[in-house]
Parts: structure tokens; C-alpha cells; sequence
């Protein structure tokens, strides 16, 4: 049995293991509170319940702001908070968990969480967390990262503007081709300081003796035709020594060309290559040379020649414009045709021009224009429009011919015709009555012989007297003083009427009417039967006895077309464009015996126009001829 001395002894040791014990313990507290890794502890529900004051300086709290709070609250990233607390209580230790947390300034630290479970009797008890601060060392990695991003960033920029670059080298090659190809007529070298090539393209490169697929790097001694490089050289070394210039030449073909040559300079201003650009302006010079012509021939022509704009501006004028209307060109370019027409005949230039846009030509347009000292001169216009190479009207061009004199003799032979027409007239008439008298009392009394004389004797008289009529309504027609009286009259009547007289006339041709019944016209009827009796005269005059003259009639909708056919000599293409002229005559051997003045059709065309119709010819020679017109009909 101990004594008490051994007990007192046991006692003091064990009080000195336990203050040393509690020396140990304190020192291990003293060391975790001021260690320099911050330490956290939560318990199960991530609520902190002890810090050291290395994690209070980490993030700037004092301790009571930070302990009894959720460390949830700390977290930047709840899931990563969640993470760490479910697979701590799950008694896995974490090593260099990445996290990052909110300090109280607003800065976020990144750090690497250490944690672990303490239990007690394998009860839980908290976790433990370690927390290394790696903020320095995250934004280096954070600024490498970046940095190496960025380099590959500018890499990749790097090869897309190479990429870039080549193809815009190669899109500025095949443009540069293009260009070229697309330049008619031209040839294009680029040649260095040796005058060797550096390209050559062209659409006429064959033409200049250029046959090879390639030529870059050769020099043109090789390759051109013997004396051309010789010929060439100088041009290319003035090119060369910084000098733009350009030159007119022949090619050995005879071919005209114009030269250009130009330096080409780098970035430095330095002359590294010359530009050769050579154009074949064969064309170019031939149209010179035609143009110079018309210019001449315009200029001494005796006709005025004048040209204008679609709108009708004048853009050119030749001396005999001059002449004739007494302006000059300074006054009249720029200025409105309008300046030349008569008040009373400004509504034609429309017209004019409308038909013109249609791509019409106005010929022979006798009209009346004032000069510069107002006087009223008559002319006849001819005009034509003026297109570009690709067909389009771009302006118009007038021929304009001084026909006064003209028109002041035919006033004088109309006014004779007239006079005479009228003198004329009034004996005929009697002669007329005179043989009608005798006629009536030669069949009363029997005399055969005096009744034919006398029937020839009518016949002829009537003759005459259509055509004293046909020369009164040709003067009518000059003084504008013919006038129609329009009535609706049924057209078979006076057709049947103009048949039998015709018939009467012409006993040795056959005269049939067809398909001219219930017809109903609105004309001037007077005006309408001499239409028919000039036609049906010419039938007569131009086709041999026992032939056939047909007078018909064809409906179409409300139109009627008269016609008169023969089966006579025919009229020939040539002469069909001219046949309704005034005093035009149809020259052939089979026509020269019959008599007339050329006046009768003249009057017909003339005539029809102021029934808004007109008149039409289809013939053959040899084949006979039909003369038609339409007019309006009438229920």
C-alpha cells in the first residue's frame, strides 16, 4: 500500500503533466489563432463557428461580422460552397479545392480550400478548413492565360490578314486580267528595269505576235518579231528614267496605234517597273478621217443641215443654215428649234419629233419657217434620226432646202391653170349642150353616122371635162381652199351611176360591181366620185379592150373598202413608191402612148386625206393593178 508521501508525490507530477498539458494546449490554441493560414471551422449546416485572424485579415472582417454567419455568404459561388460542405460530411478530405471569396472591400480573392472532418467518439463535430490565398498567383495565371490568348488571338488575325491579303493580291490580279481583257483592242506590259516582262495581257496579244501562255521574266528580244525590240527600247527606257508620256505609231501591219507609258514606284518613290499600255485605234482614225469628210461636205453643202437634241436644242449648224436664216452658230447653238418656226406652226415640232422617236424619217416636209429677219421662206425638211453604235436614238439630224422660188412658180402655174381651167370651162360647156342638142336630133331623125360622130364627139367632151376639174381642184388643193361636204349617202347607187357611164365610154371593156349593196358611207360625195372616176379612168386607160375592171366593195368591222381592179400592164415596185406624186408619170414603153398630166392620183391621195383615209396599191407588172381606200360606214 502506497503511503501517503508516494500519493503526494503521484499528485504533484500529475498537476505538473497537466499545467504542462495546458501550456501545450494554450500554445497549440495561440499557434492556430495567429498562424499565418487562415482557418475556418462550420459545422454541419456551413455556419462558421471559429476563425483564426490570418482568415479575418484575408478578407477584412472582424470576427464578429464573420463568425456565426453562413459561410454561404462568403462564397462567390454557392455551388462550390455546397460542393465542399456535402463531401466534407461525407468524410472526404479536400486538398487545393479552387474557390474564390468575397472580401469586405469588394475584392474577390481566389483561394485553395484544405478541409477535413473532426469528429469526437466518431460523432461529427465541424469541418475544418484550410484557405492558401493564391490571388497573386490566380491573376498571373488569369494574365497568362489572357496573354496567351490574346497571342493566339492575334495569330489567328495575323493568318486571316495574310489569308486576306493573298486574296486580295490574287482578286487584284484577276481584276488587274480583267480590266485588261476587257479594254477592247489593247495590249498592256509590264516590264522591269532589264525591260524584262513582268506580264503581258491583251486581247489582241496574237495579233502583236504574243502566242505563248507565259512571258514573265522573258526578255522581249526573245520573244518579239526581229527590229520591234529595237524600235520599242528607247520608249521603254524613257519610261524607265520617271518620264509619262505617250505616242501615236504604226504597227508593221500598217495598224495605227496610240502608246501610253508610265513609271510605276514603290513604297520608297523608287522606279522599279514601266507600264506599257498600247491601244489600236485603227477604227478610231478611219472614223477621223470619214468624219472630216462629212464635216467638209456638210459645210459646203448648198442645203441647210442642222442638228438637235431629242428635246429638240440645236446642236449643230452649217453655213448654209447660216445663209438661209441669217443667224450664226453662236446665236443658235443651245437655243430651241421653236426660234425658226412660225406662231402659227409651232404644233408641228411635236409631231415631228414623235414620229422621229418612233424611229421614223420625215422626207420631203414642205413647210414654212421664219428667218432671222421675220421673213417667211418655204422649205422642204428631210429628217432623219441619229443613233449611237448601240442603236438608240440620241438626237436627230435635218436637211433643210429652200424651195420659195419653187413654190412661187407653182403659185404662178396653178394661177394659170386656174384662169385657163375657168376660161376653158364655160365655152366647153356650151360645146357640151351644142352636141347633146344635135345628138337627141340625130337618133330622132336616124343618122346613124351622126349619132356615132357625135357620141365620140360627148365622149371626148366629157374627158376634157374631167380633167379641167381635176386642174380647178388641183388649185383648190395649193390655196387650201377645197372644202368637203359630208353627207351619209347609200354608196351602191353612185357606183352603179359611175359603172354605167364608164361602160358607155369604154364599150370594148367588161365593168362588173360586186358586193356593194346596203352600204352607207359618210364622205363628201362629189369628192368621193371623182376619187372613183380618176381610178376607174386609169383602169380603162391602162388595160386592153375585153379586159375585165371589177368595182368592189369588202366590210371589215365598221369600214368599207373600195376597190378598183384591172387586168392591165401593171405598175412596178419602183414606181409604186412614187406613183401618187404630183405630176408624176409612170415612164414605159407600154405607157407612153396614153396621155395625161400626172395630176389624177395626186388629186385621189390628196383628196382621201381630208377623209382621213388614204389611197393603196397592190400590182405586178404584167399583172394588172388594184387601187383600194377605206371609208367609215354607217348603220
Amino acid at each position: 500500500m502506497r503511503t501517503v508521501e508516494q500519493l503526494e508525490k503521484e499528485l504533484l507530477r500529475a498537476k505538473q503533466r497537466e499545467e504542462q498539458l495546458s501550456q501545450r494546449v494554450d500554445e497549440l490554441s495561440d499557434f492556430v489563432e495567429n498562424a499565418a493560414m487562415p482557418i475556418h471551422w462550420v459545422n454541419h449546416n456551413g455556419e462558421i463557428i471559429w476563425v483564426n485572424q490570418a482568415e479575418l485579415n484575408l478578407l477584412g472582417y472582424k470576427k464578429e461580422e464573420y463568425i456565426g454567419r453562413s459561410i454561404a455568404d462568403f462564397h462567390v459561388d454557392a455551388k462550390a460552397f455546397n460542393d465542399i460542405l456535402s463531401r466534407s460530411i461525407a468524410n472526404e478530405t479536400l486538398e487545393s479545392y479552387p474557390a474564390k471569396l468575397k472580401a469586405k472591400d469588394g475584392s474577390v480573392k481566389s483561394v485553395l480550400i484544405h478541409s477535413n472532418v473532426y469528429r469526437r467518439e466518431g460523432k461529427f463535430m465541424h469541418i475544418r478548413c484550410l484557405t492558401k490565398d493564391v490571388t497573386l498567383l490566380s491573376q498571373e495565371q488569369d494574365n497568362r492565360t489572357l496573354l496567351i490568348k490574346d497571342l493566339e488571338e492575334n495569330e489567328t488575325r495575323l493568318r486571316m490578314a495574310m489569308e486576306l491579303a493573298a486574296e486580295q493580291i490574287s482578286k487584284s490580279e484577276n481584276l488587274f486580267k480583267t480590266i485588261v481583257l476587257n479594254i477592247p483592242k489593247t495590249l498592256i506590259l509590264i516590264i522591269d528595269r532589264n525591260h524584262r516582262f513582268i506580264t503581258v495581257e491583251g486581247d489582241i496579244m496574237e495579233r502583236l505576235g504574243y502566242t505563248e501562255s507565259s512571258y514573265e521574266g522573258k526578255h522581249p528580244s526573245e520573244v518579239l518579231p526581229p527590229g520591234r525590240y529595237e524600235v520599242a527600247k528607247p520608249l521603254f527606257e524613257r519610261a524607265l528614267a520617271g518620264e509619262k508620256f505617250s505616242v501615236e505609231t504604226k504597227s508593221f501591219e500598217g495598224l495605227d496605234f496610240v502608246v501610253h507609258l508610265m513609271p510605276l514606284r514603290d513604297e520608297k518613290d523608287e522606279i522599279y517597273a514601266a507600264l506599257v499600255m498600247s491601244m489600236d485605234i485603227t477604227d478610231i482614225k478611219q472614223a477621223e478621217e470619214k468624219g472630216a469628210k462629212l464635216a467638209a461636205i456638210i459645210e459646203s453643202s448648198d442645203d441647210a443641215i442642222i442638228s438637235k437634241s431629242l428635246e429638240g436644242i440645236i446642236t449643230s449648224w452649217n453655213a448654209s443654215a447660216q445663209r438661209l436664216f441669217g443667224y450664226t452658230e453662236s446665236e443658235v447653238i443651245g437655243k430651241s428649234i421653236l426660234m425658226l418656226i412660225p406662231e402659227d406652226r409651232q404644233d408641228e415640232e411635236p409631231l415631228i419629233l414623235a414620229r422621229l422617236r418612233r424611229g421614223e424619217r420625215v422626207e420631203h416636209f414642205e413647210t414654212k419657217r421664219i428667218t432671222k429677219d421675220k421673213k417667211i421662206i418655204d422649205l422642204s425638211l428631210t429628217i432623219s434620226p441619229v443613233k449611237d453604235s448601240k442603236g438608240n436614238i440620241i438626237g436627230f439630224s435635218k436637211i433643210a432646202r429652200d424651195i420659195t422660188s419653187k413654190k412661187q412658180e407653182e403659185e404662178r402655174k396653178n394661177d394659170f391653170i386656174a384662169i385657163v381651167s375657168h376660161e376653158l370651162k364655160t365655152p366647153l360647156t356650151s360645146v357640151k349642150s351644142y352636141i347633146q342638142v344635135l345628138l337627141a336630133k340625130a337618133k330622132k331623125e336616124g343618122l346613124d353616122f351622126s349619132v356615132n360622130a357625135l357620141t365620140r364627139a360627148e365622149a371626148q367632151t366629157n374627158k376634157m371635162t374631167y380633167l379641167i376639174n381635176d386642174f380647178l381642184s388641183l388649185a383648190r388643193l395649193e390655196e387650201g381652199k377645197i372644202r368637203l361636204n359630208k353627207e351619209a349617202f347609200t354608196l351602191h347607187p353612185l357606183l352603179e351611176d359611175l359603172a354605167s357611164d364608164a361602160q358607155f365610154l369604154a364599150a370594148g371593156h367588161i365593168i362588173e360591181l360586186k358586193n356593194c349593196e346596203d352600204i352607207v358611207v359618210n364622205a363628201d360625195k362629189d369628192k368621193i366620185s371623182q376619187v372613183l372616176i380618176n381610178l376607174i379612168s386609169n383602169a380603162i386607160k391602162y388595160s386592153h379592150k375585153g379586159s375585165t375592171i371589177i368595182i368592189g366593195c369588202e366590210k371589215h368591222g365598221d369600214l368599207v373598202k373600195v376597190y378598183v381592179s384591172d387586168e392591165g400592164v401593171g405598175i412596178s415596185k419602183s414606181d409604186q413608191k412614187r406613183l401618187f406624186e404630183r405630176f408624176y408619170r409612170v415612164e414605159s414603153e407600154k405607157m407612153k402612148t396614153v396621155s395625161g398630166f400626172g395630176i389624177g392620183l395626186y388629186l385621189v391621195s390628196e383628196i382621201l386625206k381630208y377623209h382621213d383615209s388614204k389611197i393603196a396599191v397592190e400590182s405586178e407588172e404584167g399583172k394588172g393593178a388594184t387601187f383600194w381606200f377605206e371609208l367609215k360606214t354607217e348603220e
